[in-house]
């Protein structure tokens, strides 16, 4: 069994913990913007395949004393680096967190891998080549005082980049909030879907993958795991192949979205053709004022603009005061849950939420708001 660590966005750690759970991981703890699991390889590469909503999978590979950029350097270079990395292999070094010695990440990364390059010179006059887009082997540095934890990094790019959307809106959602925000909702494949502000469709897309069970890694071209020296080839094929053998053909509800500018609606039926899905998510293009339910009750899941990023505040209180007053008029016997970061546009709603739950929108603090609509 190896200990691993899953990365996840501030507020979600819960979730993420009950989907590894869910997984098959053991001695499951969560902690601050993560949470630690045990397993076996076969487990590594299942949640990578899998999980819907972590960001990195990290291989913790040992912990060591960093009080400054020389102890830092000469304990980088007394690990057996030749058992994680060939010649022949390109790596990078992505490093967090920091002390008082230590307190530039671009630096110590660098440090990190001059250590491990000079290692290599003094022991066969040769070296690996740096890749910081795309390496063989990403290496994970975090510094918390005078310790670091050096971790191989198992997913590569970020798992929110399922390889299904290049398509995306003005503000998109990252995959794995929208699929933790249909946890939060407690929203299953039973239950009817509809987005009404769906941008270029990250919410449908993330319910039609749940609905269909359908891993979310299986559109990736690579994992980083993959080209570790200890890659297991026919453990990996066997998982993909049990994945696309447990997809479904239908979704036992609808899963509708709605988005009032016409080029954004494009982008999101071209992320669903591109999924292939677009027998399963049905697709309008409606201003809100002349949208009404698409089927019978059940859970509204949506992310309007609360001016961080696209339209004034200002600008947008009567859309909230529309978007509240659609609700209370043609959807009776649904649940809404609204995703907003500004408490005086969620006002406007003129709603009195039965629940706030506190979710972290990238770095801006929001609120997803459970509506009972009578």
């Amino acid at each position: 069994m190896n200990k691993y660590f899953a990365t996840v966005a501030k507020g979600l750690e819960a979730i993420a913990a009950q989907e590894l759970t869910s997984l098959g991981a053991k001695d499951v703890v969560t902690s601050f913007t993560g949470v630690s699991f045990t397993g076996d390889k076969s487990l590594l590469y299942r949640v990578n395949l899998w999980s819907r909503t972590i960001f990195r999978v990290l291989m913790p590979i040992q912990t060591i004393k960093c009080s400054n950029r020389e102890e830092l350097y000469q304990q980088v270079k007394q690990i057996n680096w030749q058992q994680y990395l060939n010649l022949e292999q390109t790596f990078a070094v992505n490093s967090t967190g920091g002390n008082t010695q230590l307190n530039h990440t671009h630096f110590n990364a660098l440090q990190i891998k001059n250590a491990i390059i000079d290692q290599q010179r003094e022991k066969t006059n040769q070296r690996s080549n740096i890749d910081t887009h795309n390496p063989d082997l990403l290496i994970n540095a975090h510094i918390y005082q005078n310790q670091c934890i050096l971790s191989l990094d198992s997913s590569g790019d970020s798992l929110h980049r399922r390889g299904y959307r290049p398509a995306m809106g003005l503000a998109p959602l990252k995959e794995t909030l929208a699929a933790s925000l249909l946890d939060l909702a407690g929203w299953q494949p039973e239950i009817p879907f509809f987005d009404p502000l769906c941008g270029s469709g990250t919410l449908p897309l993330e319910a039609a993958f749940k609905a269909l069970n359908i891993a979310p890694g299986l559109m990736r071209q690579r994992f980083g795991f993959e080209t570790w020296l200890d890659f297991d080839a026919s453990i990996w094929s066997e998982l993909r192949t049990q994945a696309q053998q447990s997809q479904l053909t239908q979704s036992l509800a609808p899963i509708v979205g709605n988005e009032g500018d016409s080029i954004i609606i494009k982008q999101a039926r071209y992320n669903t053709q591109l999924c292939g899905l677009e027998n399963q998510i049905k697709l309008l293009n409606q201003d809100l004022a002349t949208v009404y339910p698409p089927c019978s009750p059940g859970i509204i899941i949506t992310n309007p603009p609360y001016g961080k990023r696209i339209g004034a505040v200002a600008e947008l209180g009567s859309f909230y005061e529309l978007l509240g007053d659609i609700l209370k008029q043609r959807f009776q016997g649904w649940r809404a849950y609204i995703l907003t970061g500004n408490k005086d546009l969620a006002q406007k709603i003129r709603l009195k939420p039965s629940r706030r739950i506190p979710v972290y929108n990238g770095s801006i603090p929001c609120s997803l708001l459970e509506l009972e609509i009578f």
